[in-house]
């Protein structure tokens, strides 16, 4: 690879942070700008369940399972990365599309095993009604995403990457090629930008004259006050997905998305709490919420030296799009698991 690249990462969550650590580590000169600080804005209110789950066609379950396996080769090249591999305990489907996701993804080489109740309480003891039927994939797992972030971030800039808290303003075109970013500290310059800033990505690139038909629905998303161990791994009930953080809190919603907060979220946030309390044995939590984003890894066609890397599943995805996008950006080798991912599929 390249060692002399000079590279901009627009963005400081997961997905920023994980391209701004490889890039560094094969050789660029890295700078990471944020408006927003270590972790970002989506990151932090992240379910951050890393999985190969239901409701995928076969050719992005390849690549979240490559992503889940890159996880493990990022935790023994980053030791001490918060990361648990508590696996994942599934009802939230009606009996007959539980059981065909269990045979489709069994037959795609998935970890997944049909539970009765029994085995339901033995995997999570707290529930009060443990499920007739469920799924279990105990390779599933879940990273603390904001400590991620930052370990990434803290140890790029070990090996030299800069990390500033600035706003990008506008993306710097010359002779139709990005060579920079002007900020609110100034113009920087660089060989290669990568739009890494989730919800912020739209703005940017429309400084440039690209759009990104990214959809940003809001999702409610309530964390508990820190707790006493009551989940050991990720519940997927019925209109309840939650899971318990290092620290204790219960993040809970009624997608792992985070669901639809309706014209009231206030009370929507407690009818949520009401719900995991009655599912939980001694149970209390406190709320808060929050919303993300959605998909699109690659070059911008037509405007060269700008990268964009903006997605759902950023934690899930996060440490295998920071390898390929810092294959494609030093090299130019796009993994074959990206190609239905380029901004290229929509009509700018």
């Amino acid at each position: 690879m390249s060692s002399a690249k000079e590279v901009i990462v627009i963005g400081a969550g997961i997905i920023g942070a994980s391209i701004a650590w490889h890039l560094t580590k094969a050789g660029a000169r890295v700078t990471v700008i944020s408006d927003s600080g270590a972790g970002g804005v989506a990151t932090p209110n992240s379910f951050a369940w890393i999985n190969a789950s239901w409701g995928n066609p076969e050719i992005y379950f390849r690549l979240r399972i490559r992503a889940m396996a890159e996880w493990k080769r990022l935790a023994n090249e980053l030791p001490g990365l918060p990361l648990a591999w508590c696996g994942g305990l599934c009802w939230d489907l009606p009996a007959g599309r539980l059981e065909a996701y269990a045979a489709e993804h069994a037959s795609w080489g998935y970890g997944i095993e049909r539970v009765d109740a029994g085995r339901a309480a033995q995997i999570e003891p707290s529930l009060v009604e443990p499920p007739e039927l469920a799924v279990y994939v105990a390779e599933e797992g879940v990273a603390e995403p904001v400590a991620a972030a930052k370990a990434l971030l803290a140890d790029a800039e070990r090996q030299g990457a800069r990390v500033l808290s600035s706003s990008v303003t506008a993306l710097v075109q010359t002779y139709g090629r990005i060579t920079g970013v002007d900020t609110s500290h100034g113009l920087m310059a660089a060989e290669e930008v990568v739009i890494a800033a989730g919800v912020g990505a739209p703005d940017i690139a429309a400084t440039a004259g690209i759009k990104l038909p990214i959809e940003t629905p809001p999702g409610l998303i309530v964390h508990s006050r820190p707790y006493k161990k009551l989940l050991n791994g990720l519940v997927h009930a019925e209109k309840l997905h939650m899971r318990q953080t290092a620290e204790g809190r219960i993040i809970a919603g009624s997608d792992f998305a985070g669901g639809d907060p309706g014209e009231n979220p206030d009370a929507t946030a407690r009818d949520l709490f009401a719900a995991m309390k009655a599912a939980l044995r001694g149970a209390s939590p406190r709320s808060s919420r929050t919303s993300d984003g959605f998909p699109i890894i690659g070059r911008a066609e037509g405007v060269d030296g700008l990268y964009v890397a903006v997605m759902h599943s950023g934690v899930t995805l996060a440490p295998a799009v920071g390898l390929f996008a810092t294959r494609e950006i030093l090299d130019g080798e796009r993994d074959p698991l990206l190609t239905p991912y380029g901004l290229g599929r929509f009509a700018q």
